[in-house]
């Protein structure tokens, strides 16, 4: 029986990422395979950060996504000057004399990290206990936060001025790191006619938290056989130079692999994967497909791969 409605109950989150996917598609045009992460990413329960230079509807997409979803939503635009406190809240003194916390605007369902690179460090790790942990600590108190709780981060490539790198162990707090292009030429005929004209749109909310939540528990329910948990566990193994899973690429143009977060990753990620296609278990071939934007962010390149113009991708394929 419970066999039974857990089918149903994937069937039904098929037929739910279709009509998401939809209303997305009524704002957002093209840009398919970087809806299709984000929405991964919200049912596996991880955090996905967008990199792509300005004016590619970043933005525009993380709102039509909370709105679709029924969610509630802050944006955070980091900047320089931008401190800790302006992202987790405070303590004041109150009326009454007394210290009372104030919640900074993590306290939302999604959180738009807008620009998250334009920030310094210190500003930047303000978000590492809430992703990882789902709560904040200030003056000695810990206070959960809603759920569900995802970060959506925007960054500008690296190499525009004015930005700071975010720092490994934020970036490891991300299941995925999606990487933005220009669209195609019928996409973008569509967005100019779309966006230059009188043009109001009404959409439908599709989901709720608590649908939302119900779902990412039955991800996880998802059975994945061993030789499928083997293969990510081995893929992700395969990025580690000098260990004994490591290819000649990876030993020759890589000075540092993907950690065990990868490994479940691409475990859970190849499950909702495979359940957003409406299969009701995964293969290989869905490992595969979330592998690129999981692993991206997690292997960094030595000075040969850079002299030789070899891409993160470009070694990420070759594991295959």
């Amino acid at each position: 029986m419970q066999f039974e409605n857990d089918i149903r109950a994937v069937d039904a989150l098929h037929q739910t990422y279709n009509q998401i996917r939809t209303e997305i598609g009524k704002v957002v045009i093209g840009q398919h395979d970087v809806v299709k992460s984000v929405l991964i990413s919200i049912f596996s329960n991880g955090h996905c950060l967008l990199v792509g230079v300005p004016g590619l509807a970043k933005t525009l997409l993380v709102q039509t996504v909370a709105n679709v979803m029924d969610l509630r939503f802050n944006r955070i635009q980091f900047t320089p000057d931008l401190m800790p406190s302006d992202i987790i809240g405070a303590e004041i003194l109150g009326e009454d004399r007394n210290f009372k916390f104030i919640p900074g605007p993590v306290f939302s369902n999604i959180v738009l990290a807008d620009e998250i690179n334009r920030t310094p460090p210190k500003t930047q790790a303000a978000l590492l206990e809430a992703m990882q942990e789902k709560a904040v600590t200030a003056a000695g108190h810990r206070h959960i936060l809603p759920q569900p709780f995802f970060v959506l981060a925007t960054q500008n490539p690296i190499e525009q001025e004015g930005t700071y790198p975010l720092p490994e162990a934020q970036l490891d707090r991300f299941m995925f790191n999606v990487q933005l292009g220009y669209p195609e030429l019928q996409d973008e005929l569509a967005i100019v006619k779309n966006t230059t004209v009188n043009n109001d749109i009404t959409l439908e909310k599709v989901i709720n938290a608590d649908q939302i939540q119900y779902f990412q528990k039955l991800v996880r329910n998802v059975p994945a056989t061993d030789n499928v948990i083997e293969y990510a566990v081995k893929l992700a193994g395969k990025t580690r130079p000098g260990t004994a899973l490591a290819t000649a690429d990876v030993n020759k143009y890589v000075s540092w692999g993907a950690g065990p977060r990868a490994s479940q990753f691409l475990v859970i990620g190849a499950k909702c994967h495979a359940a957003l296609s409406g299969k009701y278990a995964p293969d290989i071939e869905d490992v595969q497909a979330v592998a690129e934007p999981i692993l991206r962010h997690r292997i960094v390149r030595n000075y040969r791969a850079e002299a030789e113009g070899l891409s993160i991708e470009q070694i990420i394929r070759n594991l295959f």
